[in-house]
């Protein structure tokens, strides 16, 4: 294929497989092959909205080294081995889709696939060991995945998905096909517990909500969720939802500024703001999932990589009360510490960052990581990212690729 129809299309599948949902943000990766020699690849830690032909990297499969001053991608080596390994492939989306995270925490290979997505991925889908990201451990689980197995999909433990095709079309559908393929795994293990059939993946949560609550977390009241923004010594927000209804308050004195009511939320809110110089953005998530999450577990630690790196080591449980706000307010301040991200008894989690585009991104993962917390008390397995690792990968976010993406 010509370099630079490689590139284009790079760039057309970066956008549309962000449309989908399949990709967010900076997350995964995406490559295209030239011929037998080389590959076009998108780079390291920029947004795919963005991209231009030349952000998008010439790497040559045999040893990965490449063209330019702008860096591809840490996981071109899995690209390259996908290259050698099937010369019938000539497109790899690295994705960190939602319910294939979910599964890849559990450690399990996919052995049984519905006939309508076996004639797209294969009859099963191989787990590939874990590895930090872009190191030889990750890529050696997956070529020794992809070794073991015909499938056009690799599930990457505790990380994500590489999906291959043909062309573009091929891979975009065995990434879809993929997402399919997790959710009814979920629902099949939820059937072996109850003994009948999931209409939804959010029935097979609803269990967990309903056989695992703890009772004092979900005895704490329940209040509207809001979102807010800095702005000098004020903060604005909003309930969720209700984006026309601007309070604004005094983050000194907790005074209102602007507006005729007073959200239960606004004392938390401000007292973030106080404590956080380093937060401009605050997003609460209030999804049937955070919520269950938020009344089942005192601490999440990471079963995913991105977790760990935008959210924290660990994340805390705090109860916030309406009735007694100031001091409960300053219990979730505590908690929120060197975090970006903190459970709400019975009331979902809170997401800070320093803009609304990277509290948008913690939220994102916040939620997919609640997804793969209640995947994983379903299936009664729970191995969570040695917290070395864990640590090791937030540090080497927050000081590299959080200021890419910006």
């Amino acid at each position: 294929m010509d370099i630079q129809a490689a590139k284009e299309l790079v760039i057309k599948a970066g956008k549309e497989v962000v449309a989908s949902g399949l990709i967010a943000r900076t997350w995964g990766n995406i490559s295209c092959r030239i011929d037998e020699h080389r590959f076009v690849i998108t780079p390291s830690g920029r947004p795919y909205e963005t991209l231009t032909p030349e952000e998008i990297v010439l790497v040559n499969i045999e040893d990965c080294s490449y063209d330019g001053n702008v860096k591809p991608s840490s996981e071109k080596g899995i690209h390259a081995a996908a290259y050698k390994l099937r010369p019938e492939v000539n497109f790899v989306i690295h994705t960190h889709q939602v319910q294939a995270s979910v599964v890849s925490a559990l450690g399990y290979d996919i052995n049984r696939i519905d006939e309508k997505n076996a004639a797209i991925i294969g009859d099963n889908v191989p787990i590939a060991a874990y590895g930090l990201p872009g190191t030889p451990m990750l890529r050696n689980g997956v070529i020794a995945a992809m070794q073991r197995s015909d499938s056009k999909a690799v599930i990457m433990a505790h990380h994500g998905a590489l999906c291959l095709g043909v062309d573009y079309a091929d891979a975009f559908q065995v990434a879809s096909a993929l997402e399919e393929v997790c959710g009814n795994f979920v629902k099949q293990r939820y059937s072996e517990l109850k003994g009948c059939a999931a209409e939804s993946i959010s029935e097979a949560y609803a269990y967990i909500k309903r056989r695992c609550s703890q009772e004092k977390l979900a005895s704490v009241p329940e209040f509207e969720p809001c979102n807010s923004e800095r702005n000098g010594e004020c903060f604005t927000i909003s309930p969720v939802g209700e984006e026309d209804k601007v309070y604004c308050f005094d983050i000194e004195s907790g005074d209102l500024v602007a507006g005729e009511d007073y959200p239960e939320a606004a004392e938390l809110h401000r007292a973030i703001y106080k404590k956080r110089k380093d937060v401009n953005y605050i997003v609460q998530n209030k999804s049937e999932e955070a919520v269950t999450v938020s009344r089942t577990v005192k601490k999440m630690k990471p079963l995913l990589d991105d977790f760990a790196q935008l959210v924290g080591v660990t994340v805390r449980n705090a109860a916030y009360d309406p009735n007694n706000q100031i001091k409960t307010s300053k219990k979730v301040v505590r908690a929120l510490k060197g975090r970006n991200a903190v459970l709400l008894s019975n009331n979902g989690a809170l997401s800070v960052a320093g803009s609304e585009y990277d509290a948008t991104a913690v939220d994102m993962v916040m939620d997919k990581g609640c997804k793969t917390e209640l995947g994983s008390m379903l299936f009664k397995v729970h191995k969570p990212i040695c917290p070395v690792e864990s640590a090791l990968m937030r540090v080497i976010y927050l000081k590299k690729y959080s200021k890419q993406a910006k």
